[in-house]
């Protein structure tokens, strides 16, 4: 039978390979003292998880190092960014919900060409990063995510699950927990609730055969958080 776990990667073992490629380790005061690459003033609402995870991840970066940010469409997106402006400090390209791991994998080809060409210098170091919500990520934006995943990219998608499409209403989606009350399964005498098991999107993306996938939270264990940020972000190929 054929092992579904190995994407279970644990805070061990992600230090293990941070440490052999860069920075590693992890000490809370030097972490949150790094300049933040998501700059205040944008309109997410205060405590929104969406932007506590979005700068974890982006600390992850090492210093010096430049980023392409992908952000499909949704509460991160149409709150950070308004023409002309945005909270975004690293290069940044706004997404429409089915294509932001299409736009990312397309934009690291293409940085991978001109490199190849001598075109853009050899010293500086780009990473690619995507960011979705469970909406963008599990349902509309799966067919572009799961090509970028098929063909390696050397990316990052970093999926925030909110359980359901919060932007909108707070609608089910397929990261939607069994059972759960949202405006499109509501529980009361007539209904239970959302009655499908939530998707494994984890294991889905594990079959893809990428270079690395992991799972965190962004409440209490930033530790966990950072490091499997670092490992996805400085692992060659696809990460999710």
């Amino acid at each position: 039978m054929e092992n579904r776990t190995e994407y279970k990667t644990d805070s061990q073992s992600a230090a293990q390979a941070c440490g052999a490629g860069g920075q590693g380790g992890y000490r809370l005061k030097d972490w949150v003292n790094q300049p933040e690459r998501l700059a205040p003033g944008h309109r997410m609402c205060a405590g929104c998880g969406a932007t506590i995870g979005v700068r974890a991840v982006l600390r992850a970066l090492h210093p010096g190092d430049h980023a392409v940010i992908g952000n499909a469409t949704g509460c991160l997106e149409v709150s950070s960014y308004m023409y002309p402006y945005t909270a975004w400090e690293d290069s940044y390209i706004h997404n429409a919900f089915e294509n932001a791991g299409a736009t990312l994998s397309g934009v690291e080809t293409a940085y991978k060409a001109l490199k190849k060409r001598g075109r853009l210098p050899k010293e500086e170091t780009f990473k690619f990063i995507t960011f979705g919500g469970d909406g963008g990520t599990y349902d509309i934006g799966f067919q572009s995510l799961s090509g970028a995943m098929e063909r390696g990219h050397d990316m990052v998608y970093v999926c925030y699950d909110n359980g359901a499409y919060m932007n909108t209403g707070i609608q089910r989606s397929s990261a939607t927990p069994m059972y759960a009350d949202t405006t499109t399964t509501p529980v009361g005498s007539e209904s239970d609730g959302k009655m499908q098991n939530r998707k494994d999107l984890s294991a889905i993306i594990a079959d893809h055969d990428v270079s690395y996938v992991a799972q965190t939270t962004l409440t209490q264990d930033f530790k966990d958080l950072h490091l499997k940020a670092e490992k996805a972000i400085y692992t060659e190929g696809a990460c999710f």
